[in-house]
């Protein structure tokens, strides 16, 4: 049977989805302040984001939650060209989607798409209904609590991913189509590229930082939406998201 979650106060959900969202965002910005050096645009998006995480702590609604992450979201894309090497022949102006208009977005929103597709079946394995989120509103076709749990993973999991592909000449401008609305695409042998990388990531261990165990990173969305139904069951006083 499925777990009824418009039952259950969402806002603490969302605040713990949100806060590991945030953290994990500006640890990639600490990650390449620390390999490249200091760097003020950087660093002044990492104070934003501390700023985010003290204001979510107070947040006691979800607009608030949903205004904080915004906000957030545009402190850490504004300064996400900065983590592309010139050598790649990429630029990111911004984040854009449905469709995706550049190179970095279409890889970000083909993965993210994947990923929450992955997430989705997960969920449903635990007899959780991927389609009744907390943080995202319940809308037609959307798998809405699949994109909830999908925050947590952004940016340790896709975003960087995503850099290093680029960075390392794996992925090149010449692997996209411009598509005559403005669309871009991914040609179909890059396709395949990215779905052997995730392959590979998903092969990778990492010791699960709730569950203190070694893991393989492929489990990482089934072990989340366990954890999401043990707090359900009220097995768990709150839901622990994946912070690495």
């Amino acid at each position: 049977a499925q777990y009824r979650v418009s039952e259950q106060n969402p806002v603490p959900i969302a605040r713990n989805i949100i806060a590991a969202k945030i953290q994990a965002s500006k640890r990639v910005l600490q990650r390449q302040i620390r390999n490249y050096g200091e760097n003020a645009q950087l660093q002044s998006a990492v104070d934003s984001l501390n700023v985010s995480l003290r204001q979510l702590a107070q947040a006691e609604n979800l607009d608030e939650v949903r205004g904080i992450e915004g906000d957030a979201a545009a402190h850490y894309f504004g300064v996400f060209n900065l983590l592309i090497r010139e050598n790649t022949g990429f630029h990111f102006g911004g984040r854009n989607r449905r469709p995706p208009r550049d190179g970095v977005n279409a890889l970000l929103s083909f993965l993210y798409s994947v990923l929450g597709k992955d997430i989705s079946g997960a969920l449903q394995g635990v007899g959780l209904d991927p389609q009744v989120g907390f943080l995202h509103a319940d809308r037609p076709g959307r798998d809405s609590l699949a994109q909830d749990i999908l925050e947590e993973f952004r940016a340790w999991w896709v975003d960087r991913m995503v850099l290093s592909m680029i960075n390392r000449l794996q992925i090149k401008p010449a692997d996209f189509i411009n598509e005559a609305g403005g669309a871009v695409t991914l040609k179909s042998e890059a396709r395949k590229l990215l779905f052997q990388a995730l392959q590979a990531k998903k092969q990778e261990k990492i010791v699960h930082p709730f569950l203190g165990e070694e893991v393989e990173i492929g489990l990482l969305p089934y072990i989340q939406a366990m954890l999401l139904s043990r707090h359900l069951r009220r097995d768990l006083a709150e839901y622990p998201p994946f912070l690495m």
